[in-house]
């Protein structure tokens, strides 16, 4: 067995892992403070990526400002869906929500193909294109570097929703909802900002996928990793969107490059559904119990 190839492709794979890391943390930031599960987050990341596309290529403005601009859109646009779409639905049995942000998928890469078109195109360079080494083992720059950006904005994420007093009311919020309404925390403005700070991150992660890949309508494709990740990590868990998104980027690049690339959703599902018959709630879930 050729190990330094192994090597490269486990590199490869953890690395494209942290991208699902990333964009599965969004996820889960939804699910754990309002329960919704938010079948959307690829189409959220496409409008994140296109919104670039358009501040930087389309307007010419400068980077420093075109990438602010597309996250802060798509966070507008998070907080107009929870208020419109997902606010009124509270009470609502769960696949009722389910079932409309499904319909929100489809009206999202239908207004993505009426003003941008079907076509794919080019996001703008932004990152290094020096080739990048680890030893013997190559990577592709836009890979390493997307993965990178994904690591610090997981690690600046955590540490604000960690000591940030709106962070504290989310976890309070996502742990007991009626607790959170007893001390005074409003728990309908904690459900906005949870929707709003979920489109946002999907947005960065959308820019550093349609910058590797470029973009086009069919990116909400992505949103189908994603979901496999959290679902293997566990849908409530912040540290299971983590695990999960590097086990199943190193599963992708080991069946892609043995196997070949048609195999590499099979293998993501063999291992979902491998997990799922040990801990049913995922890797991290929480297991819940009700009384009868």
């Amino acid at each position: 067995m050729d190990w330094a190839y192994l090597f490269e492709i486990c590199l490869t794979g953890l690395s494209g892992g942290g991208l699902y890391a990333l964009a599965a943390l969004a996820f889960v930031m939804v699910y754990k403070a309002t329960r919704v599960v938010n079948i959307a987050i690829g189409e959220l990341l496409m409008v994140g990526a296109y919104l670039f596309f358009t501040f930087a290529s389309m307007f010419a403005l400068p980077l420093w400002l075109a990438i602010p601009a597309a996250v802060l859109g798509t966070g507008l646009l998070g907080a107009v869906i929870e208020r419109t779409m997902i606010r009124p639905l509270l009470g609502e049995p769960p696949i009722s929500v389910f079932m409309v942000t499904v319909g929100l998928a489809s009206v999202l890469v239908g207004l993505v193909e009426m003003i941008w078109s079907a076509d794919q195109r080019r996001l703008p360079e932004f990152m290094p294109t020096q080739p990048i080494m680890v030893g013997e083992a190559f990577l592709a720059p836009k890979v390493f570097w997307g993965a990178v950006v994904a690591v610090v904005f997981i690690a600046a994420v955590l540490l604000v929703f960690r000591f940030w007093r709106g962070g504290v009311a989310l976890r309070a919020t996502a742990s007991d909802q009626a607790a959170a309404y007893s001390v005074g925390i409003n728990v309908p403005r904690v459900f906005s900002l949870a929707w709003v700070v979920s489109a946002m991150i999907a947005a960065v992660s959308g820019i550093i996928v349609g910058s590797i890949g470029g973009i086009s309508s069919s990116m909400g494709v992505f949103g189908l990793s994603v979901l496999v990740v959290v679902i293997v990590g566990g849908l409530d868990s912040v540290l299971g969107a983590l695990v999960g998104g590097l086990l199943i980027g190193l599963v992708e690049a080991l069946a892609g490059s043995y196997l070949g690339g048609e195999y590499k959703l099979l293998a993501t599902f063999l291992v979902l559904v491998a997990i799922l018959m040990v801990r049913p709630y995922g890797l991290f879930g929480t297991h819940e119990i009700e009384r009868l």
